[in-house]
């Protein structure tokens, strides 16, 4: 591929700075499995209105249309299950760096299954974002930090963050397939919708009773917020994703870990480590090389 097209670079770069912002929304939330749904609801009731605009036409369902999106939302969702599970029993430092696999997955799947030909430069570009999301946990710079993750793989926490990163990189290559093949916007509406669906069923559990409304009750003002924005992440990738390769596109939205490292030294107050902000560096740096390659 050439010099990656502007408008490309620029709309998932702009969904990564959204997909940040409705994390950090989440994170202010209460209950956040539930609220992660009700996001999912305002956003899914803002993109039915649009769809009742005259001359928004939805195209006709196919058999193929209907398992891709099914297909890629049904990944997704068991990627935030097994990284909620990794996060919840394991240490972060070495959990987080393993869930970040999948941007090593992704180019191998795009290049021997859709045919992607990658650039010397993209590929330095996408390794030092592997690089830099690897470390950006990380306690400390040293050999020994490096490979800690890596010496705690018969851990359960460490096998879940493992199949996160697989189970994203097969959901990013039918999310590929999917916008090549339909409108960006159709297709994220049913994406959307079968990711609502298998939400809708986990809370169905009854240990869930009574704490969709009083997530509602609590949290209804950062919902109404949060809901937008996501949607705007989701939407914006999509449209990025048509433009450009699945190789380029899934490690360039990790641009989204350097904006949280920003978002939280400039208005959470929290201490800039040496090690996140020199993490957040070499991701920049991907950025640049992915870019220009």
């Amino acid at each position: 591929m050439h010099a990656m097209e502007n408008l490309a670079l620029s709309l998932i770069i702009f969904s990564a700075f959204m997909h940040a912002l409705w994390n950090l929304l989440v994170k202010q939330s209460r209950d956040k499995t539930v609220f992660i749904w009700w996001m999912f609801v305002c956003a899914f009731g803002l993109m039915n209105l649009y769809m009742l605009w005259p001359g928004r036409p939805f195209p006709p369902f196919s058999a193929r249309y209907l398992l891709l999106a099914a297909s890629a939302a049904f990944c997704f969702v068991l990627y935030h299950w097994f990284t909620g599970k990794a996060y919840r029993e394991g240490d972060l430092s070495i959990t987080y760096p393993l869930a970040q696999t999948s941007m090593l997955y992704v180019p191998i799947w795009g290049v021997l299954l859709l045919g992607e030909r990658l650039s010397t430069a993209g590929v330095t570009g996408i390794l030092l974002i592997v690089a830099g999301a690897y470390s950006i946990q990380l306690r400390r710079f040293s050999l020994a930090e490096l490979l800690r993750p890596l010496r705690s793989l018969g851990e359960r926490s460490v096998q879940s963050a493992l199949l996160a990163g697989l189970v994203y990189s097969v959901g990013a290559i039918i999310d590929k397939q999917g916008v090549n093949s339909y409108s960006a916007y159709h297709f994220t509406y049913i994406l959307v919708l079968f990711m609502l669906g298998y939400m809708s069923l986990n809370l169905l559990r009854p240990c869930y009773r009574g704490r969709v409304l009083a997530e509602w009750r609590n949290s209804r003002k950062l919902v109404l917020w949060s809901g937008p924005v996501m949607l705007g992440s989701f939407l914006t990738f999509r449209y990025g994703l048509q433009l450009s390769p699945v190789s380029y596109a899934v490690p360039l939205r990790q641009v989204s870990l350097l904006i949280g490292v920003l978002i939280g030294i400039f208005f959470l107050g929290e201490s800039f480590a040496r090690m996140r902000l020199a993490s957040a560096g070499v991701i920049l740096a991907g950025v640049v090389f992915i870019w220009h390659g």
